[in-house]
């Protein structure tokens, strides 16, 4: 059959291949009680180390991976042995008489129905709860686990949607491109394309339609999925081969010299050797969430410090911006969070955590205070989920106290970017986290495909909020920065350097791209893409409306 379909384009790029769909789910196992003589103890025993296999098997690929993908895996381990979860297991086993196969797939299934109803982030986690349930279950019971397939030759991935765990070790090297059915430009299937450089399109209408041996030609840039392309194009992208990572030349700036600093988004030290490698002029998010996840306690400030210091010291007399820990919703921690809360995407998470314990922050800057003191990076410390100005001002003394003077704060709360004007009275800089900032706007759970055009940075309303939260700044004399993954978008980075952002962060891969585009691009031009993108109705107005324009450099640099 021929014809195209339409998706949302999330990683650029241009591949061809022969299709390959994810195998089919782990089988439901029987609802049969546990045959007489099973031991509850012995089975409750079994369930438990099923789940502990499940969850060293994700940290030992989270070792191996870094980076972003390490912190997706550690996520999902995390989930494997969650306290809820397990709970739930247990008493089916005792209480109901099931087998442990069954009593995980049950438990694990109403703890999934229940975060979806909580609404984004946290509606997220139902598809990790799925997965390691899956992945239990398969350990119980002998199958093969969940998995990304392996045909034996280079290919283009088709799924419903991918788990976190199985985007997060996607091989560049034979997963050609990726096209689901479900997902948005924010998620989690999105965020790892991009980062490992595979063109991906995700919320395509008929891709489910696609089988194995296929051919198609995945537009990454133009979200377009064609089938049955012509031999000649599918040759010529065969022999071209996977995409390379275009390099980063010289300090960013547009093409009339305004700087426009070019950060990396890093988790640990091997994401930050990456980043150095990649030419980043320093970080502009460093999430410090991957020394605390999988943990029943919080580490200890020596443990932290060690976990920063070689992040830091990639990056010797250069900007590293330390975000403060992340808790809450899709990521619970059992030191701050509380497992009861009716809505935590909208309840205690990032810095509120720090109202019921002040200590974990005052700890946590300790040790950044004392990584800083070791080390020679220039070290600015920011916020997650501020609110309001009294909150700015509460983290900037509490930095102050630790002798951190450059404190700032993450604007991924509307409010703040309404209220910037009082927000940066006290914040010394701000960085828009775009993902969180478009959930909030628009409503739209980034992981629904249903919802995929409203979980995008190109949408008008949330460049409203870009601008008006630019405007509070300068006002102020403070500085804006992007890191979220709206900033790796090298068709978008010169409309938000158009609404006053000076900085964009984000995976190291995307540097190259985004710093071609703006040195072919005046800031003039960077104004006039940002007013024609106000001006459209929608995101897929506004996004065409700038690719119209930008269409000479765009087919110039080869994007």
């Amino acid at each position: 059959m021929t014809g195209t379909l339409h998706g949302v384009p999330v990683s650029p790029g241009r591949a061809a291949g022969v299709v390959a769909t994810m195998p089919p789910a782990v089988a439901e196992p029987p609802a049969e009680p546990r045959p007489a003589g099973d031991d509850a103890d012995a089975a409750v025993a079994r369930l438990t180390a099923a789940a502990g296999v499940v969850s060293d098997a994700l940290l030992a690929r989270a070792g191996e991976a870094g980076g972003t993908a390490a912190e997706v895996l550690a996520v999902t381990a995390g989930m494997a042995t969650d306290a809820t979860l397990a709970r739930d297991a247990e008493r089916r086993v005792r209480e109901e008489g099931a087998s442990p196969e069954r009593a995980v797939w049950d438990a694990a299934g109403a703890l999934a129905a229940q975060l979806e109803t909580l609404g984004p982030p946290l509606s997220e986690r139902a598809r990790d709860v799925r997965d390691v349930r899956d992945r239990i279950v398969a350990e119980l019971t002998g199958v093969r686990p969940p998995g990304v397939p392996a045909p034996g030759h280079p290919f283009v991935l088709v799924a419903e949607d991918l788990a976190p765990a199985d985007t997060a070790t996607l091989d560049p090297r034979q997963v050609r491109a990726v096209v689901t059915a479900g997902g948005g430009p924010t998620s989690h299937t999105a965020i790892l394309a991009r980062s490992l450089g595979i063109p991906a399109v995700v919320a395509v209408a008929g891709a489910l339609g696609l089988a194995d041996g296929d051919t198609v030609l995945v537009d990454g840039t133009g979200g377009v999925v064609e089938r049955d392309p012509d031999e000649a194009t599918v040759a010529a992208l065969a022999d071209a081969g996977p995409r390379g990572q275009r390099a980063l030349e010289g300090p960013g700036r547009t093409a009339d010299g305004v700087r426009v600093e070019l950060l990396a988004n890093v988790a640990d030290a091997d994401a930050a050797k990456v980043a150095a490698e990649a030419g980043a002029e320093g970080v502009g998010l460093f999430r410090t969430e991957v020394c605390f996840l999988g943990r029943g306690a919080e580490p200890s400030v020596e443990e932290q410090v060690a976990a920063y210091r070689p992040v830091l010291g990639a990056f010797a007399d250069r900007k590293v911006v330390v975000r403060t820990l992340d808790a809450g919703a899709d990521k619970p921690l059992p030191f701050v969070t509380a497992a009861d809360e009716p809505n935590p995407a909208l309840g205690v998470r990032g810095l509120r955590t720090a109202t019921r314990h002040p200590e974990v922050l005052d700890r946590q800057l300790e040790a950044i205070a004392a990584a800083a003191e070791a080390e020679r990076a220039e070290v600015w410390v920011m916020a997650p989920m501020v609110a309001t100005a009294a909150e700015a001002a509460a983290f900037v003394a509490a930095c102050a106290r630790h002798g951190l003077e450059r404190a700032g704060v993450m604007v991924e709360v509307p409010a703040a970017a309404l209220r910037s004007r009082w927000v940066f009275e006290h914040a010394t800089f701000g960085s828009l986290g775009t993902n969180d900032l478009t959930q909030y706007a628009m409503a739209a759970d980034r992981e629904l495909g249903d919802l995929a055009v409203l979980s995008t940075a190109w949408q008008p309303a949330v460049l409203e909020l870009v601008r008006a939260t630019c405007e509070g700044a300068a006002g102020r004399g403070r500085p804006v920065g992007v890191c979220g993954e709206a900033a790796g978008d090298p068709v978008l980075a010169p409309v938000l350097v158009g609404l006053g952002v000076t900085s964009l962060s984000m995976a190291p891969r995307a540097l190259g791209d985004v710093g071609a585009v703006l040195a072919a691009t005046s800031s003039d031009d960077c104004r006039e893409l940002a007013r024609a993108a106000l001006a459209a109705p929608d995101a897929e107005a506004a996004r065409d409306a700038v690719r119209e324009r930008l269409r000479p450099v765009l087919d110039r640099i080869g994007l």
